[in-house]
């Protein structure tokens, strides 16, 4: 008599498991599906960022010099007139005015962008770009009182406006490395030189600068 429940106990666990096991495998099935598909589109992403992210940065960074550079032109138009005479003021000695200053500091602007947009002499233009820097940070020596201004010290918005281009200084030195030839590579792209008996473009990184 006792076996009978234990054998109807029996089934009706192996009943109630089975549907269990079977959807776990069915849902193991469909993640690594979709995992396998987000593996394809994140590699399709990065190869496409490797080849082109370096051309991307170098525009994007000559159309922020010339929109920049334009406004100069026009007095009262660009918010960074005043800082770009004093600056010019002081970096001079006073003995170039502050409206040739500016004018010429557009101009510098405007021929780094169009350089770094039209990929023509950007050797030139990233020289251009050091010496555009050194002008563009040099407000943090020289006028550092009036960029920290604040209250407890915080950045005016000047202060805010010269901070903001340290971005353009990392940016300015990913064009430098790029004027040996060097360029963006993958582990992709280290395997198969490995494959076809090529040295190894740069050391096991996922994406870094290499000479090509």
């Amino acid at each position: 008599m006792s076996a009978l429940p234990n054998s109807f106990i029996a089934r009706s666990v192996t009943a109630t498991v089975r549907p269990v096991r079977s959807r776990l495998v069915a849902a193991r099935r469909l993640g690594g599906a979709v995992n396998a598909r987000l593996h394809a589109v994140e590699a399709t992403v990065h190869h496409w960022l490797v080849a082109h992210s370096i051309a991307i940065l170098r525009v994007s960074l000559g159309a922020i010099f010339l929109v920049f550079g334009v406004l100069k032109f026009f007095p009262g138009v660009s918010p960074a007139q005043n800082l770009v005479e004093a600056t010019t003021d002081i970096l001079t000695l006073g003995l170039v005015p502050g409206a040739v200053a500016l004018v010429g500091v557009a101009t510098l602007e405007c021929v780094i962008g169009l350089c770094l947009i039209s990929g023509r002499a950007v050797r030139g233009a990233v020289y251009l770009l050091v010496i555009q820097l050194v002008g563009i940070l040099s407000p943090l020596v020289l006028l550092s009182g009036r960029l920290f201004d604040g209250a407890h010290g915080a950045p005016t918005l000047e202060g805010q406006y010269v901070l903001k281009d340290v971005i353009l200084v990392g940016a300015a030195l990913v064009m430098a490395a790029t004027l040996g030839g060097g360029r963006l590579t993958s582990e992709s792209d280290e395997e198969e030189d490995a494959a076809e008996g090529d040295a190894p473009r740069v050391p096991t990184q996922r994406a870094a600068l290499a000479p090509a």
